[in-house]
């Protein structure tokens, strides 16, 4: 995943509804629901339900199908998966399974500045 792209689907998720919207279609299943479902579950009006899908939409974390006349929204897997593998792509630089993530005395590869373990901020 690019850095552009996970800049947009992280801050596509960075509002309650949309976050809301997006974990209900995970947990839904490659299935989907209906936007009027989803609505109903959420408890949001239909125009503003409309905004956050396309915002969802736009950062590319779910798409649609169009059953009669309704639409079938989806989560994205591959894409959540995407942005969940850059977001820990160097934590602990590769250490093996098992060892805690993200706190050992593991440099980072390239160096970071600032250090980004506390470890290291200590010998500063």
């Amino acid at each position: 995943m690019e850095k552009n792209d996970a800049l947009a689907a992280l801050a596509a998720l960075a509002q309650d509804s949309r976050l809301d919207i997006f974990r209900l279609l995970v947990e839904a299943g490659p299935g989907g629901l209906s936007a009027g479902r989803i609505g109903e579950c959420l408890g949001l009006p239909s125009a503003t339900l409309s905004f956050h899908l396309n915002q969802l939409r736009h950062a590319k974390l779910i798409t649609f199908r169009r059953e009669s006349r309704s639409l079938i929204y989806m989560a994205e897997y591959p894409v959540m998966n995407a942005l969940l593998g850059y977001l820990t792509e160097n934590c602990c630089a590769g250490a093996p399974a098992g060892a805690p993530l993200c706190e050992t005395e593991i440099p980072c590869h390239p160096p970071c500045h600032p250090p980004c373990h506390p470890k290291e901020k200590e010998q500063v």
